[in-house]
C-alpha cells in the first residue's frame, strides 16, 4: 500500500533545481574537457534508501558540473553490506587501481577510506562527526587529502518535533548501533539535550539487526516514542522497525527523510538526495583543481519536515494544525 506522506520542503527544493537546472557545465581545466577521463571509486558501507539517494545526488551533481559518467568519468561502485573489513578490503582496491578519488559514503566507510590512502583525495558524505570519527583536524580546515560534507542530524529540532506530535511523552527509546561513532554521538548529544524537553532517554544499543525484533520488545510498555538516529543498521532494517512500531502503536520520529517514506512517523531531517548534490559540487571542484585541505567541511544546508499521514491514523496520532500549516 502507498503511504500517504504529508511534507514541506523547503528551500531545498530550491536548491535542487538550481543545481539540476541548464546545460552541464564543461570542466574548468583544459585535461577534463575531453581528453582525460577521471576515475572515481564510490564506497557504501550498506545499502539503504537514504545512501542510495546521497549516491544519486553525487553522481547527478558532477553530471551538471560536467563530469559525466560514460564521457570523462568511470565510476567503480562497491558496497560492502554492512561489513566493516570488506569496507576496508574495498578502499584498498580503489589505492591499488590508482583511483583519481575516493568518495564514501558513511562514517565506517569513510574511516576505512582515510586508513587506506593519505595521497588519494577522499570526499565523505553521510558523516555526522567528521572529527571525532578521525576523517580531518577541523571543520574549518580539513587538512590532509581529504574533504567533505557532515550530516549532524537536528536532533534538538527533532525532539521539538517528537513533543509536538507526542506532548506527554517522558521516556524515549533510542535504538542504535553500539559500534558506530555516528551513532554514539547522536546518542549523547540526544541525552544532553533531554531535559530541556522534560524527557528521558532509554538507550536501546545493538550490535546487528538480529537484535533489533528482540530488543524493541523488551522495551515495549516502557517508552512513548522511539527515535532513530542515522544509523546505518537501523536504516537499513527500517521495514522491521516500522511494523514493531505499529504494531504496538509506538510513535516512531526519525533523523531523516527515508524512514518517514518507509512507514515512520515524521522526521524535521535530512534529505540525502540533497547532501548528495552537495558533495558532488565538491568533488567537481577537487577535480577542476582545488586542493581538498583548503575546502572547509559543509554543513547540510536545509532539513524538511515530513510527516507520514498514514502512519500518524494507523496509531492514533493526531498532526496538530500547527504543523499542518508549516
Amino acid at each position: 500500500m502507498v503511504r500517504k506522506i504529508v511534507s514541506v520542503f523547503c528551500a531545498s527544493i530550491i536548491l535542487s533545481t538550481s543545481l539540476m537546472a541548464g546545460c552541464s557545465k564543461a570542466p574548468a581545466d583544459s585535461s577534463a574537457s575531453g581528453s582525460k577521463t577521471y576515475k572515481i571509486g564510490i564506497t557504501q558501507i550498506v545499502e539503504h534508501p537514504a545512501l542510495d539517494d546521497s549516491r544519486k545526488g553525487i553522481i547527478d551533481a558532477l553530471k551538471e558540473e560536467g563530469f559525466v559518467e560514460g564521457e570523462n568519468l568511470e565510476i567503480d561502485f562497491q558496497n560492502a553490506q554492512g561489513d566493516m573489513p570488506t569496507a576496508q578490503t574495498i578502499a584498498e582496491g580503489f589505492v591499488s587501481a590508482k583511483k583519481d578519488m575516493i568518495v564514501a559514503l558513511s562514517t565506517p566507510s569513510s574511516q576505512a577510506a582515510v586508513n587506506a590512502t593519505k595521497e588519494i583525495t577522499i570526499v565523505f558524505t553521510a558523516v555526522t562527526d567528521p572529527v571525532g570519527a578521525g576523517l580531518v583536524a577541523s571543520l574549518e580546515k580539513p587538512g590532509g587529502n581529504v574533504a567533505g560534507i557532515s550530516a549532524a542530524a537536528p536532533t534538538e529540532k527533532q525532539f521539538e518535533l517528537l513533543k509536538t506530535l507526542v506532548p506527554n511523552a517522558k521516556k524515549v527509546g533510542i535504538l542504535y548501533n553500539t559500534s558506530e561513532a555516528n551513532s554514539i554521538f547522536q546518542v549523547n548529544t540526544a541525552k544532553a539535550i533531554s531535559s530541556k524537553f522534560g524527557i528521558g532517554i532509554v538507550e536501546i544499543g545493538i550490535t546487528s539487526s538480529n537484535d533489533i525484533d528482540q530488543s524493541l520488545s523488551s522495551v515495549m510498555g516502557k517508552i512513548d516514542v522511539l527515535y532513530t538516529p542515522t544509523d546505518n543498521i537501523v536504516s537499513s532494517s527500517m521495514p522491521m522497525v516500522v511494523n514493531k512500531c505499529i504494531e504496538n502503536k509506538l510513535p516512531l520520529i526519525a533523523a531523516e527523510e527515508a524512514a518517514v517514506k518507509a512507514g515512520a512517523l515524521a522526521t524535521d531531517g535530512i534529505n540525502y538526495y540533497n547532501l548528495g548534490l552537495q558533495t558532488g559540487k565538491i568533488a567537481a571542484r577537487i577535480l577542476r583543481g582545488e586542493a581538498p585541505q583548503d575546502i572547509p567541511v559543509g554543513a547540510p544546508e536545509n532539513t524538511e519536515l515530513v510527516i507520514n499521514e498514514e502512519t500518524a491514523k494507523s496509531i492514533g496520532i493526531t498532526i496538530p494544525e500547527s504543523l499542518r500549516k508549516k
